[in-house]
């Protein structure tokens, strides 16, 4: 019996196969020899490729770091927008839905140390520090508009701006996976819930004057 054809990638879906394998050999070697420590050269041996493979799909290896940022922001805002899609029934169920999620925020150690190696290195570079908040601040204002999103189908109103109690939960987030390091459960989700719910319950109801 011969054995399968194996399907021939396009031009396109070639080039995105090896940018993945690029990320995942990158952030391997982010996390276990550090931002600095890794190489281009180690990485494209990691990954099985040339350096000009690396160069044809970035730029330097500050590129791979801020990709991997996006990517792993990209997929929380995948996820809670799955959390906070119209149901049936809204209210409290949107809360238990976002309980269930925030169960698992951070829970790649993987990320809590790229965590640490992103704010370690927009420390030290000014330019890779003006990109990193840049990505941050397009996901902050993604993650408002879900807390906006929240607060409306509630028919509460927010006590603050929506991106500023976004950029406050981010904040929560990042620390504690900067403080976690490798090791020991992240709180940061149930913490996060904890806050949000502290915020609801004091939040006014939508056409109710505060004082009344």
């Amino acid at each position: 019996m011969s054995a399968p054809t194996r399907k021939r990638l396009t031009r396109e879906e070639s080039q995105a196969q090896t940018r993945e394998h690029l990320l995942a050999a990158a952030k391997r070697l982010f996390v276990s020899q550090g931002f600095g420590a890794a190489s281009i050269r180690d990485i494209t041996t990691e990954a099985g490729y040339s350096q000009g493979a690396f160069y044809s799909n970035f730029s330097s290896k500050e590129a791979v770091l801020l990709e991997l940022l996006g990517q792993h922001m990209e997929e929380e805002a995948r996820q809670l927008s799955n959390v906070l899609a119209p149901h049936e029934t809204p209210g409290e169920n949107a809360l238990a839905r976002l309980d269930r999620w925030a169960a698992t925020l951070n829970s790649d150690a993987d990320w809590s140390m790229l965590a640490v190696e992103l704010q370690l290195h927009a420390n030290r570079s000014a330019a890779f520090a003006e990109s990193y908040l840049a990505v941050r601040s397009r996901h902050q204002k993604r993650l408002g508009a879900f807390v906006a999103h929240l607060f409306e189908e509630l028919n509460l109103v927010p006590p603050a701006p929506p991106e500023d109690l976004a950029a406050g939960f981010m904040a929560l987030a990042h620390g504690l996976a900067v403080g976690r390091g490798a090791g020991g459960p992240d709180p940061a989700g149930k913490l996060i819930m904890v806050f949000l719910r502290g915020l609801l319950a004091d939040a006014q109801p939508v056409g109710r004057r505060a004082g009344k």
